[in-house]
């Protein structure tokens, strides 16, 4: 095993997120905190009642949607560096995740420390690319870090899921995918395989869909399922949450194909669990080569790896001479939206 270099003193990985001590500044605190940088605006990273709010323009616009309005802090463009104390600038760094996500580059008397967040190094039309930045320590999730998690084109599901509804017109085929990016993802692909029809939203997905399409993120016709018929819905392209899937709700739809657009649909047990017949493997986290891929690129002196498959990535540097140590990070949940 390689010898741990020594830990600035000015970083901590705490329980409840990364602390900056001399400070008091949180990256994604999993309790409200005086000064929080957000990395983006999913729930396990983003939460209310912290005192200032400190992202992206469009994250702060995502958590005001899910929280209320937001009074401290302000919104930062890409690559705008913020002057938190004792010498160390925080400059939020595009990640590629979602709409607004970032890593976020430490500095400090020229030590450099990535805070990536939840990443991915796919193209995506909804999101700003991941750009690879150079650092002395990379913080990195490890969502899909096992050698089983390899993520095929999009464009081989999406063209799956279309044929899927040419094959059955008397059917609706109704999409499982996490209101914040993967919908709008899912919808964007659509859009660019050449599918121009009206998409029907579960009432869940109206407002997120409404706010990217403010943030310049044109999604195509969309209308609530509310307003259409039974009959109308034979053959449409419907999307909802995956906790809906299964629930009273879609029950009322013409005969339902499920579908769900998830990382996890690779575990074919996990579709069975979930009732699903049309797996689509779209994830909008990095899978196993991609992971491993961003450390060899960037070649940090430490990797530190949190919420995820932690020993593997850990394995893998150690076969690779690279130093990592886990994370031991509370509230970083794993569930069917990668």
């Amino acid at each position: 095993m390689l010898a741990s270099p020594k830990t600035p003193r000015w970083i901590k990985a705490e329980r409840e997120g990364i602390h900056l001590p001399t400070t008091d500044w949180w990256i994604d605190p999993s309790r409200p905190a005086a000064n929080a940088l957000v990395t983006h605006g999913h729930a396990d990273h983003a939460r209310g009642g912290h005192g200032q709010v400190w992202a992206t323009g469009a994250t702060r616009d995502i958590i005001a949607l899910r929280y209320g309005t937001l009074t401290g802090g302000r919104g930062l463009d890409y690559n705008e560096p913020l002057d938190i104390g004792d010498c160390i600038t925080a400059t939020f760094v595009p990640a590629g995740h979602v709409l607004g996500s970032a890593q976020i580059l430490l500095e400090r008397h020229g030590e450099r420390i990535i805070v990536t967040g939840d990443y991915k190094r796919r193209p995506d039309p909804t999101c700003v690319p991941f750009q690879p930045t150079p650092c002395d320590i990379l913080i990195t999730e490890a969502t899909f870090a096992l050698p089983i998690f390899t993520h095929p084109p999009i464009e081989r599901e999406i063209a799956r899921l279309l044929a899927a509804r040419e094959a059955n017109p008397q059917r609706s085929l109704l999409i499982g995918a996490y209101a914040l990016g993967k919908a709008q993802r899912v919808i964007a692909e659509l859009r660019r395989a050449g599918y121009h029809e009206t998409i029907w939203l579960h009432g869940a997905m109206v407002a997120m869909c409404e706010l990217y399409e403010r943030c310049g993120i044109e999604l195509g016709p969309l209308a609530p399922v509310s307003e259409a018929s039974r009959d109308v819905l034979k053959g449409q392209i419907i999307v909802c949450p995956p906790s809906s899937l299964n629930s009273a709700w879609a029950r009322r739809l013409p005969d339902p194909i499920n579908a769900m657009a998830s990382g996890w649909m690779r575990v074919r047990q996990r579709a069975v669990q979930r009732n699903v017949e049309l797996p689509l493997i779209i994830s909008d986290h990095c899978d196993w080569n991609e992971l491993t891929g961003t450390i060899l690129e960037l070649s940090p002196e430490e990797t530190w790896i949190t919420h995820g498959r932690e020993d593997a990535l850990l394995h893998w540097c150690a076969l690779h001479q690279l130093r990592a140590r886990a994370l031991d990070l509370v509230g970083r949940e794993e569930d069917d939206t990668g």
